[in-house]
């Protein structure tokens, strides 16, 4: 399997763990969305430009957290709750996985999908 085959069965398999995801998306540790899918019957939130340099943020703060792991220990995901959208990074070794899921769900389904998602992702390297 390549990379982006691979690429694509890791957010497909995200976007099975719970209904209300709405967006998923690769970056690599420069910021560049590698692979990304927005839920078929969905418009995004941003426009793509918009899109592109928050992805390249979400690479900015992954290097500016880095400089606190040795005290305060690694980063295992972010959550930030928007009152349009609940947003969920996560990280693996070379990539970040950017997740948006509809803010209308519940704590205990936002920890199942945080947990769920991060043994997928802990597939890539």
């Amino acid at each position: 399997m390549d990379k982006n085959q691979k690429f694509n069965q890791v957010i497909s398999n995200i976007f099975r763990v719970n209904s209300k995801i709405r967006y998923v998306s690769i970056i690599d540790l420069d910021g560049r969305i590698t692979a990304s899918e927005m839920k078929s019957d969905l418009q995004s939130l941003l426009k793509k430009t918009n899109e592109e340099k928050f992805c390249e943020h979400v690479a900015i703060r992954r290097r500016m957290r880095h400089e606190f792991d040795k005290k305060l220990g690694k980063v295992n995901f972010i959550h930030v709750e928007r009152e349009n959208i609940t947003q969920l990074v996560l990280y693996s070794k070379s990539y970040s996985f950017f997740i948006t899921i509809e803010p209308e769900i519940t704590s205990n389904s936002k920890s199942k999908i945080v947990t769920k998602a991060k043994k997928i992702v802990s597939t890539l390297k």
